[in-house]
């Protein structure tokens, strides 16, 4: 077991929660064998957010196939190779691991399509963000406690959420309210384990979007041999299974290419710490730069890999249909709960705002917190008929 390294977050030292909490029969007494950052994790799979993320769109809009990924198996994907990350780096893999399970939980039906058509609809209203949604969930949408609204997520959790991607110098309104509600530096760098979670997230879905399009029809080994990262390691394991057919080598494929930039970041990080002379927590933060992340030869290939991506498999005629219906439906629904509130749930209705932004923005939380399935329920039962067409 790879030692705790004096950089790594410390659950003995965090800086706290936004609401004091305490053992309600025992005030005096310690609150069980959990750590902050183990609890946090714990309250995340444990919440209705993450539990929503299993019929919300990865990659293919409401797939009819039962083996494509969806939000929630991503999440999962992602903690696996953050866990594996921050154990061989010596940092704390509990905090990581609520990072990468928590780090999707602000999007929308049918993922980035969904997003779109919110943030269309809330142009006038500071528009919607995936990410400061996520921190808006967590601290206001989810209701399981009777003294506060949300999770009340540690400061460290709450801090790796919104800066997982780096500082952030003009925050949309809803990350804004997160922060005034519990100061989290937004203009400093966060922790090594929330740069990993970053990274793994990246790490994750550059490969299991392959294998989901290749599964789908969608893009070829063929194709996906024109990326010099994928013919690279495509040539290591014709190599190792000479005999082997190839559909039988793609999972061995995308093993490799996971092993390749897993590999690749723990080398670069280390020398990243190294260099610029870390020596704790603090120093991660005061840092001014990134720690965690690929050399700059993998860091090419990756790069080209993503825009092969976008140009052959997210941006596919058949996906950018299916993004346009959903488009629709999500822009539908904003409306008719726009024009007539009554439609709302009634919980939702009961406690709708009267005055904009926030009459807005309520509207778009019900319709973020939707799965793809209950968003095409509730069209059809809000607006009318709508025409899917199949595997959607």
């Amino acid at each position: 077991m790879t030692a705790r390294a004096p950089w790594a977050a410390d659950p003995a030292r965090s800086r706290g929660r936004r609401f004091e909490e305490q053992n309600e029969t025992a005030p005096d007494a310690p609150r069980g064998p959990r750590d902050a950052f183990q609890r946090d994790r714990d309250r995340i799979i444990h919440s209705i957010s993450f539990r929503r993320l299993r019929h919300k769109t990865q990659v293919f809009m409401a797939p009819d196939g039962d083996h494509f990924r969806v939000r929630l198996t991503h999440s999962l994907e992602v903690a696996q190779i953050g866990r594996t990350i921050a154990r061989v780096i010596g940092v704390n893999e509990d905090l990581t691991e609520a990072l990468c399970l928590a780090h999707d939980i602000g999007h929308p039906p049918f993922g980035h399509a969904g997003e779109a058509a919110l943030q269309a609809a809330l142009a006038g209203q500071g528009g919607f963000d995936h990410n400061g949604h996520t921190l808006r969930a967590l601290t206001e949408i989810e209701r399981p406690y009777p003294r506060w609204n949300g999770l009340n997520l540690s400061w460290e959790t709450l801090e790796g959420l919104a800066k997982h991607n780096g500082p952030v110098t003009a925050p949309g309104w809803a990350l804004a309210a997160a922060d005034a509600g519990f100061p989290l530096e937004l203009d400093q760098w966060p922790s090594i384990e929330a740069q990993i979670a970053a990274l793994a997230d990246d790490i994750a879905y550059d490969n299991h979007d392959i294998d989901d399009g290749l599964r789908a029809g969608l893009l070829t080994l063929d194709q996906l041999l024109e990326v010099p990262i994928v013919a690279r390691l495509w040539a290591g394991v014709r190599a190792r299974f000479p005999d082997v057919a190839e559909e039988r080598l793609i999972g061995e494929l995308i093993r490799s290419q996971i092993g390749a930039m897993v590999s690749d970041l723990i080398a670069e990080t280390r020398a990243r710490i190294a260099a610029a002379g870390i020596a704790d927590a603090d120093d991660v933060r005061a840092a001014g730069t990134c720690l965690v992340g690929f050399s700059g030869a993998l860091a090419d290939e990756e790069r080209t890999l993503k825009r092969f991506m976008y140009a052959k498999l997210y941006h596919h005629p058949r996906q950018l249909e299916a993004a346009e219906l959903a488009r629709g439906i999500v822009s539908g629904l904003f409306a008719a709960y726009r024009d007539d509130p009554a439609l709302l749930a009634p919980d939702w209705a009961a406690r709708l705002p009267a005055e904009e932004p926030a009459r807005s923005r309520h509207i778009a939380d019900f319709i973020a917190g939707m799965t793809d399935r209950y968003a095409i329920a509730r069209y059809r039962e809000v607006v009318g008929a709508i025409d899917l067409p199949d595997g959607f």
